[in-house]
């Protein structure tokens, strides 16, 4: 299995968050500006998929999440940050990526609910 990775294996696109907390904005400083998003995604290993991204940080890699975007094509986002939480409906694990957000996805935030997704 490929460490460096996580991808969505069934539901829709997911739906990606402005972040405008401090502390996740302080994440990705460096010298590029990029955006930074937040996505809530259903799954059955929160846990061992933040393990997954602790793993790869600590070795100083990069790990990104893989989805389908609207058309059909695979995505990238590399993974900044990540959370697992336990709800009444199951497991969601929160993944804060660096991405650009396009009008229609800041937009559309309520009409895509990623939370249908699992993860792998």
């Amino acid at each position: 299995m490929d460490d460096e990775k996580i991808t969505i294996i069934e539901g829709p696109t997911p739906t990606f968050e402005q972040v405008e907390d401090g502390w996740a904005l302080g994440l990705d400083e460096g010298p590029m500006m990029y955006d930074m998003a937040l996505t809530r995604l259903r799954t059955f290993n929160g846990p061992a998929l933040v393990e997954r991204c602790v793993k790869a940080w600590k070795k100083n890699k990069q790990i990104y999440l893989h989805y389908k975007d609207r058309m059909g094509l695979i995505e990238t986002a590399p993974i900044l940050a990540a959370r697992s939480v336990e709800t009444d409906d199951g497991q969601v694990i929160l993944l804060w990526v660096r991405q650009l957000l396009s009008e229609d996805e800041t937009d559309e935030l309520s009409d895509n609910d990623s939370s249908d997704n699992y993860l792998e």
